[in-house]
């Protein structure tokens, strides 16, 4: 399946990366589909916020571990088996959630779900890592990321209408066991091994530890790594708090906080589907820079309006709306810097980038629900903290070398490559 030289993603590689953006969709959708529903489960299994938000805590460090445990041995056995077997997984422990008898069962089971869904999230990246460099590869993961991005709109929506009217969070659970068999279907008819096996990196812990280390040293690797992390955990901020911050603290109603946050959600996936236009004129470093101080902007502005009473409907969506679109020149953009850097260890470094968003996404669940469910503070702070601190890891990039400029752009010539590996 060649996929052109030009970046135009064609039919039949647009069954791949169709494919790929399914996978990049069932790991949202099993993030967001169920927020809605937070404040009652909370009340069913007898718990407060930070109770019931580490369901989504071990979720994302589900994902986290998994990531770097399957990055690494899709370099070593190929990309279509981890897919593959993660996907099934995936499906059986999301059918199961559903049953759950009591929280620690439901932790437990999302904790299984994070770890095998991860594989589509980090072997997909490493997928188009073998088949793309320079702005063809940053424009392809931008088109994962604004097809993976429709996930969070249409999640609260789906979940807020199941859980009135079609069996509750169980339900939503179910719908989500059904998306998860859809993704192994997907991924067995669709995505062929696109890593050659000359490129296949044998050996045991040994040979892992190692592709780690020379990720890890590659300092503009790891700025740019952080700097998407801490943009993903600004991200799950808002994504942990936003059920209780729309309910509890503006007042909306379940069916209007879902729409508020598909709203949001659709802001970003917008942005990012404007950054693979972008991406064409502008160097990918720079649409980066303009995300992280839009992001780091609004949520700065949201904090002190909060920090001084001020803070009503109209003012915190339209602030969330301006950090959404930022967030949506972000996830691209530093994806693709972050994985151009290593591409003799692809896996790795998708793993380990996957690993640390899943992770400080994790942590920043629980934490911002220890100020209560009725305060936007802890909110509005763990978002500015995690963009302050993105846009400080910039500085660990500088003296690197970069993707390419795209043709036409103010800064210098273009060079892509692509590989006929698919």
């Amino acid at each position: 399946m060649p996929i052109p030289s030009t970046g135009t993603v064609q039919k039949p590689a647009a069954l791949l990366t169709g494919t790929l953006a399914l996978l990049s969709f069932v790991m949202p959708l099993a993030t967001d589909m169920y927020l809605p529903a937070l404040p009652k489960m909370a009340d069913e299994f007898d718990t407060d916020a930070s109770g019931v938000q580490l369901t989504l805590t071990a979720f994302l460090f589900g994902t986290a571990l998994g990531q770097l445990v399957l990055g690494p041995l899709s370099d070593r056995y190929g990309r279509r088996l981890p897919i593959l077997a993660g996907a099934a997984v995936c499906t059986l422990a999301t059918a199961l959630c559903a049953v759950a008898p009591n929280l620690a069962v439901l932790i437990a089971l999302r904790f299984v779900t994070g770890f095998s869904g991860a594989a589509g999230l980090v072997v997909g990246r490493a997928v188009i890592s073998d088949i793309a460099t320079g702005a063809v590869a940053a424009r392809l993961y931008g088109v994962l990321m604004a097809l993976g991005g429709i996930a969070p709109i249409v999640a609260p929506l789906a979940g807020g209408a199941i859980i009135s009217h079609a069996g509750g969070w169980r339900g939503v659970f179910w719908g989500l066991s059904g998306a998860s068999l859809l993704m192994f279907l997907a991924a067995l008819f669709f995505i062929p091994e696109s890593l050659p096996k000359q490129r296949l990196r044998p050996g045991g812990i040994g040979a892992t530890l190692q592709a780690a280390r020379s990720v890890l040293t590659d300092r503009a690797y790891v700025g740019y790594t952080l700097a998407f992390s801490f943009a993903c955990g600004a991200l799950f901020c808002y994504i942990a708090a936003s059920a209780f911050l729309l309910q509890n603290v503006l007042h909306f109603t379940v069916g209007q906080a879902s729409l508020a946050f598909s709203l949001g959600a659709l802001t970003a996936t917008l942005s990012s589907t404007a950054n693979t236009k972008l991406v064409s004129r502008y160097h990918p470093r720079l649409l980066l820079c303009i995300g992280l101080a839009t992001m780091l902007a609004a949520t700065t502005a949201a904090l002190l309006v909060t920090l001084a009473g001020q803070l009503d409907r109209v003012l915190a969506l339209g602030l969330i709306g301006i950090a959404f679109l930022g967030i949506g020149q972000v996830f691209g953009t530093a994806t693709a810097l972050a994985i151009e850097r290593v591409p003799h260890a692809a896996g790795t470094g998708s793993a380990v980038l996957g690993t640390l968003q899943s992770i400080l996404g994790g942590v920043a669940s629980p934490l911002v629900g220890l100020g209560g469910d009725d305060t936007a503070v802890p909110f509005f702070a763990g978002m500015t903290g995690c963009s302050l601190i993105a846009v400080l890891a910039l500085l660990l990039t500088r003296g690197g070398t970069h993707l390419p400029h795209p043709p036409g752009s103010p800064c210098d010539d273009v060079e892509t490559s692509v590989s006929p590996a698919i």
